[in-house]
């Protein structure tokens, strides 16, 4: 049996190990190797409009407050559009809200959010999802340069490329889970543009265009 002062040096030794055992995530302040810690992070926001339907189509004066709510919101490219059906679906309703997404180039998306309240009879729900992305807590200067003594990487290693990315995405959804491929898989889809490149005719194979080097005016 192990007596107890024994004991009482192997939980002395053990206390560091203990405290240290939750330095393995990776932070902007705890980051050993040069993976980012600085990620852009991807947030949603859900507008709700209710529109009145016949069963055959939107109700009179329905398609021109929706186009009104549309221009506010500037709907585009990235922004999703459900719509919410009170009972049975409404297939006149939907076709007069997917010409009204047509002008846009957008359509409708299925699988709507779970949104509070339910939809009134004689109702159709509008649901405009639109997300943003963003690096929290760039830039950030504060521990300066490298240490050194710890080796770790600067915390604010990656704010620049991912907060360009962040920017710059057309659709920020697709940080999240990208886009499939339309058709299936097909790696001639991801070469096209190269293929057109090289398939290309040089320029300077062209011969010179002949040009008069007489009869102009002073």
């Amino acid at each position: 049996m192990m007596n107890s002062s024994k004991l009482s040096a192997l939980l002395i030794l053990a206390a560091p190990f203990a405290a240290h055992a939750g330095d393995n995530k990776i932070t902007p302040y705890n980051n050993p190797g040069l993976n980012s810690a600085n990620q852009p992070v991807v947030q949603r926001t859900d507008y709700v409009l209710d529109v009145a339907a016949t069963g055959s189509g939107l109700a009179s004066g329905e398609a021109d407050r929706l186009r009104g709510w549309f221009e506010s919101l500037a709907l585009g490219y990235g922004d999703r559009i459900y719509a919410q059906e009170s009972g049975y679906e409404d297939a006149g309703a939907r076709a007069d809200i997917a010409a009204l997404l047509g002008r846009y180039g957008l359509g409708l998306t299925e699988g709507a959010p779970v949104m509070s309240g339910n939809v009134q009879p004689g109702s159709m729900r509008i649901i405009v999802t639109r997300s943003t992305a963003s690096v929290p807590g760039c830039p950030n200067w504060e521990k300066g340069e490298i240490n050194s003594r710890t080796a770790k990487t600067p915390p604010n290693y990656g704010c620049a490329t991912n907060s360009n990315l962040a920017a710059m995405i057309a659709d920020p959804n697709d940080l999240v889970q990208g886009k499939a491929a339309q058709g299936g898989s097909d790696a001639q889809d991801a070469v096209k543009v190269i293929k057109v490149y090289r398939d290309r005719i040089p320029t300077g194979t062209e011969k010179l265009k002949a040009e008069a080097t007489s009869g102009g005016s002073n």
